[in-house]
């Protein structure tokens, strides 16, 4: 199962909120499969690595919960 939980870690590190994200082009869709831990795509996640300047490590996690 995906865990975005690393990406809410990485915005407060950075000091920077949701909203940094939609102002940059990903939609509040987006934002609510985040949010609730839904599958994203590849470019979608690739995005948000140039947005927030991190590695795909920082933005998410596999746990073994179904």
């Amino acid at each position: 199962m995906l865990d975005f939980s690393p990406l809410w870690e990485t915005l407060k590190k950075q000091g920077k909120s949701q909203y940094v994200l939609i102002d940059n082009g990903i939609d509040k869709r987006t934002m609510d499969q985040l949010r609730h831990n839904r599958n994203i795509t590849a470019i979608t996640l690739e995005k948000i690595c140039r947005i927030l300047d991190c590695t795909p490590n920082d933005v998410l996690a596999f746990t073994d919960e179904l």
